[in-house]
């Protein structure tokens, strides 16, 4: 491979995406499980409310100015063969000139602050299907994403590191697994609680995580296991008790916004 200074020499889109598919396949083979690429359809890196908040939340720091661009064509080309998510951490396999390994930690969302949204948001989400969706009003948008007190992490919690020779903090590869994890929010939200750690539950309430069960009432409606449900939303929900008196009448939730998520497709 040949190489100007320390840095490879360029590669061009159609050669990176070859590399990738080798790349993703030899992962596969080596894992014994499919690779995990970020793949992104049409113009749009991500479509939901927080896919979309995700990346407007690094664009809204200077820090990262200058990388978030090269990042975005990283992503868009399917150079991020592999992205993986787990508390507090995502880890990532980037085909550039070679193949780099991509590690970024968050910080825990602070106890206090959490607690204060919970307060900020209480009665004012009607389910966690809503929350995922993004299916909010305006008063709780605005909760979640004001800067320093909402959800999304600022520069200094955020820690990056690539294995390639770039030196800069934030380099191209790791701008454009920031984005992968945008687009992955798209298809699945509940892991963005995951990377801030914390149950998503909490800002629904008892009442309303029953109302999401599904549990047979009056009106004898199919109920739904909470198993199936703790699998899909990553929760743990089979010691939920559910009280053996009528239970009173429910109250309305507050009409959604109605807003529907800006399409977000970099700037």
């Amino acid at each position: 491979m040949a190489y100007w200074g320390q840095f490879p020499a360029y590669v061009p889109v159609a050669e990176r995406r070859k590399a990738a598919a080798r790349a993703m396949a030899k992962l596969e083979k080596q894992r014994g499980r499919p690779a995990t690429p970020v793949v992104i359809e049409g113009r749009h890196i991500a479509t939901t409310f927080w896919g979309v908040s995700w990346c407007q939340n690094l664009e809204n720091y200077s820090d990262f100015a200058t990388r978030l661009p090269r990042g975005r064509s990283y992503a868009r080309n399917g150079s991020v063969v592999d992205l993986g998510i787990e508390p507090g951490k995502v880890r990532a396999l980037v085909q550039g000139s070679a193949l780099y390994t991509v590690e970024i930690d968050l910080a825990a969302l602070p106890a206090e602050r959490w607690k204060k949204v919970i307060a900020a948001c209480a009665g004012r989400i009607g389910s966690l299907l809503g929350l995922l969706r993004g299916e909010l009003s305006s008063e709780v948008l605005a909760v979640l994403t004001q800067p320093k007190t909402g959800l999304f992490p600022a520069p200094r919690e955020i820690s990056m590191r690539c294995s390639c020779p770039d030196s800069a903090v934030m380099c191209k590869h790791v701008a454009a697994v920031l984005y992968g994890v945008g687009a992955r929010l798209d298809t699945a939200p509940e892991l963005f609680f995951t990377l801030r750690q914390v149950d998503q539950a909490e800002l629904i309430g008892a009442a309303d995580v029953r109302t999401v069960l599904g549990k047979a009432g009056a009106s004898g409606r199919k109920q739904l296991p909470a198993g199936k449900l703790g699998a899909l939303f990553g929760i743990e929900l089979t010691d939920v008790e559910l009280p053996t008196a009528p239970r009173p009448a429910r109250r309305r939730p507050p009409a959604a916004s109605g807003r529907k998520p800006r399409r977000y497709a970099g700037r």
